[in-house]
């Protein structure tokens, strides 16, 4: 039977295509894992801040969902996806290598930090909202587990190779020659783009609306709050960011002021931890198919991140144990949550929709991310770093518990498309009778 969702056109090269993408997209997201260890360090080593301020650049750099998350969306939904993608590729890599080039002249200020920080941030809302809804019109329906899988389990992958890497140019070369590491890999990741040739049916489908953008952003927004699923995914998801950021932005302290730990071992440690990862991304597809996606995601979030309770316990020596377990453990969880349900978001969404759905997912989930990172910090300035560790790690766990409100629990497979609502028909009223006329009267 015919529906209203948009058909998008899979182009038969769709193979060589992906390759592109995913080949661009991992050595971006290596380069990236590189900056995410040689960003604060560079705050530590070169500029001498504070724990705070190292929070508030980690915050900069989710803060930009916060503030433009929502009408992202409408706008990539009027844009060529693949150009937007592009155009923040370069955008990036020329903020990136601004640092080093700042730092060798002696200028560079935390100011300077911050400002590449949200600027990076901005185009990753564009990219990450474009790259969600381009994927759909990249592959078969059919093929996006699997594609999200590879995806996910690059960016796990990434982040075990990354931290090595910037902890090991950190130590050889200086942690603000990292940053030119990332900003070759956006070039990279720009030129595979470049090479993607695929139809773009929203274009036509949008040039047929004639919606405001204050009513476009209002269509993802009911359709995201109505749908049961996507409304718990989404409020699950921004509650234990805001324990994941506040965990991220004061992990790489706590473990060089707290532990003990050098700027090498730091990226190695991180690393290790993200081999979960990749574990995660390995196994999830086959369990899935196996028990359920809806037990798979329960299982993994209720069963495996409790196990994040253990970081806090980490001391120098055999004590990095516990990192070790409790972060490769949750990241397994993470990963494995993330491919089934952004593999849901991508197949149950319509096409039309998917750009300003995604951007209010991503509003909800990216925008507590500078709050948790302002919070980590606020918090280990005032309660001490170990304990920031027990309350955020306790945070992440509590969250969990938030997909149980939903109908995840009820069901062993997520649906694979929304539920075809009835036309609203109006009451039928009783007719009217004509007013009953006395007989006329006879002379």
């Amino acid at each position: 039977m015919e529906t209203d969702r948009v058909k998008t056109a899979i182009s038969p090269d769709y193979g060589r295509y992906f390759a592109l993408l995913w080949f661009g997209q991992a050595t971006s997201k290596l380069g990236s894992a590189v900056t995410t260890i040689v960003m604060p360090l560079i705050a530590i080593s070169v500029l001498g801040s504070s724990t705070f301020m190292i929070t508030v650049l980690e915050a900069s750099v989710w803060l930009p969902w916060l503030i433009i998350g929502l009408p992202a969306g409408a706008w990539v939904d009027r844009m060529r996806r693949r150009g937007t993608m592009i155009i923040c590729d370069l955008v990036s890599a020329l903020a990136l290598a601004s640092v080093p080039l700042a730092a060798w002249a002696g200028v560079l200020t935390m100011a300077h930090m911050v400002g590449v920080a949200l600027v990076i941030g901005t185009t990753a809302v564009f990219f990450s909202t474009a790259a969600q809804a381009f994927l759909p019109a990249l592959l078969p329906k059919d093929r996006l587990p699997g594609a999200n899988a590879k995806l996910q389990g690059t960016d796990a992958g990434a982040l075990i190779l990354g931290p090595a890497v910037g902890g090991a140019v950190a130590q050889l070369a200086g942690a603000v020659s990292g940053l030119l590491i990332d900003a070759f890999s956006f070039v990279v990741s720009a030129l595979c783009l470049r090479s993607i040739r695929v139809p773009e049916t929203h274009l036509e489908e949008r040039a047929e609306r004639t919606t405001t953008l204050r009513q476009d952003i209002a269509a993802g927004l009911r359709f995201l709050w109505r749908d049961p699923y996507l409304r718990v995914f989404t409020i699950h998801a921004g509650t234990g960011n805001l324990a994941a950021a506040a965990l991220q932005a004061t992990l790489i302290v706590f473990m060089i002021r707290e532990v003990g730990l050098s700027q090498g071992l730091v990226g190695v440690v991180v690393g290790a931890v993200s081999v979960g990862g990749v574990i995660g991304a390995l196994i999830v597809t086959a369990l899935a198919q196996r028990i359920g996606t809806s037990r798979t995601i329960l299982i993994a979030e209720l069963g495996v991140t409790p196990l994040a309770l253990l970081i806090p316990l980490t001391t120098d020596g055999w004590g990095l144990v516990f990192l070790l377990v409790g972060g490769l453990t949750v990241s397994v969880a993470i990963v494995a949550s993330n491919v089934l349900i952004g593999t849901f978001t991508q197949s149950y969404t319509p096409g039309h929709l998917m750009g300003r759905v995604g951007a209010s997912q991503h509003f909800v989930n990216f925008s507590t991310l500078p709050i948790g990172a302002v919070m980590g910090g606020a918090v280990a300035e005032f309660a001490g770093l170990r304990a920031t560790m027990w309350i955020v790690t306790s945070m992440a766990v509590l969250s969990s518990f938030i997909l149980l409100a939903g109908p995840l629990r009820k069901n062993r497979f997520l649906p694979t498309e929304p539920p075809i609502e009835p036309p609203i028909e109006p009451p039928i009223e009783p007719p009217i009778e004509p007013p009953i006329e006395p007989p006329a009267e006879t002379p």
